[in-house]
């Protein structure tokens, strides 16, 4: 195996999940958020006394975002759904608008008004069919754009001007330019692109200043960027396959990052046992407020 570089995160949560997900840190709570796709269900994590709450869902959940009336919103694999204030579900509010069978939902959050923008995966990886939608705050489901096979690395600059999405298939993270009253995303264009084996952009978040921060399924780091798009920084962790990082604690200045360990050999777990656990290191830059959904 290929082993991770030395590492100054340590493991905060000894989750072992599957395919934990959807990072988010939420200030009504004071805990960071988060899913295990494959083992689908929802959890919340409160640092401060190591609880981990847990809420099983009945299908694949890719993502979610606080509710600002309470609870919670989130993309299962069959359609939108709300839950409830400990994460369970209560009902769904939109069905998929694709074949459950070959796709799901994946990577989203909301948008800095209050708007939920989630993407589809296709999970055969077989073509460049999965699309990103917008859920407004009534529950009505728009299409923006389509021709990516995974959807990730949804944010926002700090002024939500720019939006970026990576498609993880080809490596590419592109911007937009994001019209706020709207909600739609315009005038793609290529912000950082990847090649090697190892460098598949997942999950994003910016910081206070504007850098986003992408982690590298199988490369077991997070990589900063400036918003011009130059790689500032790596930072590596004990497990191979990071997800996504975000920011949390008092002062946002707490990275966490949840990893995965489905389908990873037993050398590389046998070597790295935490793989699947969250992950927390302090960085200089505070984070940006996660929105809630205005619905």
């Amino acid at each position: 195996m290929n082993a991770a570089p030395a590492s100054t995160m340590t493991c905060v949560l000894d989750a072992r999940a599957s395919l934990g997900e959807c990072a988010i840190w939420s200030t009504r709570d004071d805990a960071l958020c988060w899913v295990d796709i494959r083992a689908p269900a929802f959890h919340r994590f409160d640092p401060a006394t190591g609880r981990n709450l847990t809420a099983a869902m009945p299908c694949a959940i890719g993502c979610f975002a606080v509710r600002a009336r309470g609870g919670y919103v989130a993309a299962l694999r069959d359609g939108i759904w709300l839950l409830g204030a400990n994460g369970e579900p209560e009902r769904r509010m939109i069905d998929a608008p694709y074949d459950t069978a070959t796709h799901r939902f994946n990577d989203g959050r909301c948008d800095p008004r209050g708007r939920l923008i989630v993407g589809t995966m296709n999970e055969a990886k077989d073509g460049p069919t999965a699309k990103v939608y917008r859920v407004d705050p009534d529950f009505t489901l728009h299409e923006l754009f389509g021709g990516i096979t995974i959807a990730n690395g949804l944010a926002w600059s700090p002024d939500g001007r720019t939006m970026y999405h990576a498609d993880t298939e080809t490596r590419t993270v592109r911007a937009f330019d994001y019209d706020l009253d709207t909600g739609t995303p315009r005038n793609p264009r290529v912000f950082v692109r990847w090649s090697a084996a190892t460098e598949r952009p997942d999950g994003a978040a910016t910081d206070s200043v504007g850098n986003y921060w992408v982690a590298f399924y199988g490369g077991g780091k997070v990589v900063q960027v400036s918003p011009h798009g130059q790689v500032l920084a790596e930072h590596p962790l004990p497990a191979m396959c990071p997800t996504m990082p975000a920011f949390g604690g008092p002062q946002l200045r707490t990275l966490y990052v949840t990893t995965a360990r489905q389908q990873r050999p037993a050398e590389e777990l046998a070597q790295l046992p935490e793989s699947g656990g969250i992950f927390s290191k302090g960085v200089d830059v505070a984070g940006l407020p996660e929105p809630r959904f205005a619905g």
